[in-house]
């Protein structure tokens, strides 16, 4: 069976203007979804890497954000997590997005450019992303894109 790599993207600092960073306490309930239904996946999540990159000097940042935008043009599915708008995370849709991977937005905000324009599915929440995985059809949408991939 082929490995699916996983990119994890969603809010960290979003719209806050001190240095300071959201919870991510959403990260863990999508790891186990993806491992219970998904079990083949490779999961990389760029804020488990850089725990305290909000302390990053510029020359870091840009290193860091370029490595990450990388790694989710290169991905077979990309989760993004948006409670309220990322920039960051609407760069890493659109790299994935352009890349040819599977994008699945877990937001409200159905309404957002960005979210219809790069989304594959959109699930209001955590819950709802669980039962789309426990559904098979993530499994679904990976097969429909690795064959029109290849046509």
């Amino acid at each position: 069976m082929r490995t699916t790599t996983v990119f994890l993207a969603g809010i960290i600092q979003g719209s806050l203007v001190e240095a300071d960073i959201h919870h991510q306490n959403w990260r863990e309930p999508i790891k186990a979804s993806l491992a219970a239904h998904l079990p083949d996946a490779d999961v990389y999540c760029h804020y488990s890497q850089h725990p305290t990159s909000i302390t990053y000097d510029l020359s870091r940042i840009r290193e860091v954000f370029a490595d990450g935008n990388r790694r989710a043009g290169a991905c077979d599915l990309l989760i993004a997590y948006l409670p309220e708008a990322s920039m960051g995370t609407g760069i890493e849709m659109h790299e994935a997005h352009a890349h040819g991977a599977v994008v699945v937005t877990i937001t409200t905000m159905t309404a957002n450019w960005v979210v219809r324009a790069y989304s594959d599915r959109i699930v209001p929440s955590l819950a709802a992303f669980d039962e789309l995985a426990a559904s098979g059809e993530l499994d679904t949408l990976l097969t429909e894109r690795r064959r029109l991939s290849h046509d």
